[in-house]
């Protein structure tokens, strides 16, 4: 499908429409401008024109000028034009230029009429189409234009207005014209009228070709975020299942009850886990909920030695946010922060929203790094960085970095590690965009 949900060929026809509609704009101005000069030049050629051609000139100008300007008022003000004006305006135009030959013709002569260089304009009506016209109207316009001027030229020959010489040089110095001189014209407007008719149709063909193109790149990289993101997801289950089964391991002679909770909680943590297999979000409220269950398998572990605490703010539970993005956090300020070291460590899960922002960050109080050193991301914070990058792109922040705390002496120390994560607030039901 292409934009705002319409199927890919509606939506490139909407495009069309619209560059056609601003193309008719611009056109419109051009033929006031055209038609103002050509006004400017019939007064200052009236002195010398017979009072037949003036009155010729006032009688096909003052229509067209008045129906140019008009349009500005009518219609102009619209957001979009009517679709009739885009077939009215050229019609217009070659009326008005058949109506110039055709007077000058009744006012002084038929070889005047096909002799003056007005001619020409047809040419410029039919160079227009392609810009302002689909391939139906382009194909009515042009055989209008060429039936127009082959009509004027039949009327004149076989009405007597004129004569006829079959070699062009002595039709060019004598009160006549030459057949060839007329076929070829007629020939140049026929071919100018094929070349504007397949110009509208191949510009056609390629919106709808460029259009198919996007659809289907589109399509590709969906798929293939949609596979890295999947990767990404299974690289992080089993890091946490090893853990978990060594943990099983250990506690399996000296605390067989305590296994078999451990046990217990590793089923459910991983029927959670299979359920939302196929989801690339899920709300806030389950991902804390299958943490839970992963934290109190760590608690198992790691007894009296390991406090972790959730600060949830009220209302953000029914954001989004990237299935098991919370767990891998957790699980390095556990095995990197607090494992290490022999006393108590804590870690604090927060999560608020600040505007349009879900904030979210792990914090532990464990053994830390140098603050602003830098350190290489391992599986859980690599594949968590490499999944917010591929589903939010540049509308996120994350940052893992260690903390430090002043000493009595003014010396800064190394006091744990936090991961913070900013991401676009969006509530169950509004995820438009989001690759599921």
């Amino acid at each position: 499908e292409g934009m705002a949900g319409m199927p890919r060929r509606d939506a490139t026809h909407a495009v069309l429409d619209r560059e056609r509609d601003r193309a008719e704009r611009m056109l419109n101005r051009a033929r006031g401008v055209v038609l103002l000069l050509l006004a400017l030049s019939a007064l200052a050629y009236a002195p010398s024109l017979t009072p037949a051609l003036n009155r010729m000139n006032v009688v096909v100008l003052l229509p067209m000028l008045a129906w140019t300007f008009a349009q500005n008022r009518m219609f102009y003000r619209r957001p979009r034009l009517p679709e009739w004006l885009g077939v009215v305006n050229p019609i217009a135009d070659i009326a008005a230029v058949t109506a110039i030959l055709g007077a000058y013709a009744v006012a002084n002569s038929a070889q005047l009429a096909l002799k003056t260089p007005i001619f020409l304009a047809y040419f410029v009506i039919l160079a227009s189409l392609p810009v302002a016209a689909s391939t139906r109207k382009a194909a009515l316009v042009a055989s209008l234009a060429f039936a127009a001027y082959a009509g004027l030229v039949t009327a004149f020959v076989f009405g007597g207005h004129v004569q006829t010489v079959l070699n062009p040089v002595t039709a060019s110095t004598a009160a006549a014209i030459s057949p060839l001189d007329e076929g070829a014209k007629l020939l140049l407007l026929a071919i100018a009228g094929g070349v504007a008719t397949y110009a509208t149709r191949w510009q056609e063909k390629l919106a709808m070709r460029v259009t198919r193109a996007a659809d289907e790149r589109e399509q590709l990289e969906a798929r293939l975020a949609r596979a890295q993101l999947q990767s990404l997801r299974l690289q992080l289950q089993p890091h946490f299942l090893f853990n978990t089964l060594n943990t099983i391991t250990a506690l399996i002679t000296a605390q067989p009850r305590t296994a078999e909770r451990v046990v217990s909680g590793l089923s459910e943590l991983l029927r959670m886990s299979l359920s939302d297999a196929g989801a690339q979000e899920v709300t806030l409220e389950r991902e804390l909920e299958m943490l839970e269950h992963y934290v109190a398998i760590q608690r198992v572990r790691f007894a009296d030695r390991l406090t972790v605490r959730f600060d949830v703010a009220p209302g953000v539970r029914e954001a989004m946010v990237p299935n098991l993005v919370l767990q891998p956090l957790v699980e390095n300020a556990i095995r990197h922060g607090i494992a290490p070291r022999a006393r108590q460590g804590h870690v604090v899960v927060t999560a608020n929203r600040r505007d349009d922002v879900l904030v979210l960050r792990v914090e532990d109080d464990g053994v830390g790094e140098d603050p602003g050193a830098p350190h290489p991301d391992g599986v859980g914070l690599g594949n968590t960085r490499a999944r917010l990058w591929t589903l939010y792109g540049d509308a996120h922040r994350f940052e893992a970095r260690g903390l430090s705390h002043g000493s009595g002496g003014g010396m800064v120390t190394r006091g744990g590690f936090a991961v913070d994560i900013e991401l676009p607030f969006r509530e169950a039901g509004a995820t438009a965009g989001v690759i599921a």
